[in-house]
């Protein structure tokens, strides 16, 4: 069937597509994920890690004719790798993630938003260079609708994320506007609001605008639904 690459978000790794991936096999298509510079098992340093490396870490995992799954400030880095290389790619699919404005940084479209959702949890590093979320906050902003087990999983495999890239201004150019691109509206998310959702799909084709009534994590919450849904997506 398909080729499907999943681009993590903020403090996850590859590790977050555990149910999705046998998900959308059955359904005959074939999954790609990978860890982001600093995230799973990729050894980056912090300090080094670039909104331009993490975009460079999706571009290596493309080839022609794969579709990109990009969830929550994997929207970013997947959004410049397919201004780099939009040829390789069939379609950009942002699955409850920021689908940037050409010029902000994600931190300036995250300040953009109607509603602060995820401020109270964030701790940030003592050098001020990257961010965590509160373990006690943890499930309420990421995982309410999950099923049990599921913050004891996360906990374990979430990793600090990098604040430069976050703060570095997109440019995008031809090349992102070429490509095709879908968005899934989480209507439920804790983490960024649906109405800014709502907003940043609004340039979509309305037939590529999609909702799951699911928070911000719904390859825990519903894989099944989600790989339904992303079949559609893609055999369109």
């Amino acid at each position: 069937m398909s080729d499907i690459l999943l681009v993590h978000g903020s403090c996850h790794g590859a590790w977050c597509w555990r149910d999705l991936e046998p998900a959308l096999q059955a359904f005959g298509h074939d999954t790609t994920s990978i860890d982001m510079p600093s995230h799973g098992a990729d050894p980056t340093p912090l300090d080094e890690v670039t909104l331009d490396s993490c975009a460079r870490t999706v571009v290596d995992a493309l080839h022609d004719g794969i579709f990109v799954l990009a969830h929550s400030w994997g929207g970013f880095p997947a959004a410049r790798a397919a201004d780099l290389a939009p040829d390789r790619i069939a379609r950009l699919i942002f699955l409850c993630a920021y689908a940037p404005w050409d010029g902000y940084s994600l931190a300036d479209m995250r300040r953009a938003a109607p509603r602060q959702l995820l401020t109270h949890a964030i701790v940030r590093s003592d050098d001020g260079k990257s961010f965590a979320i509160d373990p006690a906050h943890t499930r309420d902003v990421f995982y309410h609708d999950c099923p049990q087990g599921t913050l004891v999983t996360a906990l374990a495999r979430l990793s600090p994320q990098a604040i430069l890239p976050q703060e570095t201004p997109i440019t995008l150019g031809q090349g992102y506007s070429d490509v095709p691109k879908s968005y899934i509206c989480c209507t439920e998310d804790r983490t960024i609001p649906p109405e800014f959702q709502t907003t940043m799909s609004q340039g979509f084709p309305p037939q590529d605008v999609y909702e799951m009534h699911t928070g911000h994590s719904p390859f825990f919450a519903d894989p099944k639904g989600l790989a339904r849904l992303v079949d559609q997506i893609v055999t369109a």
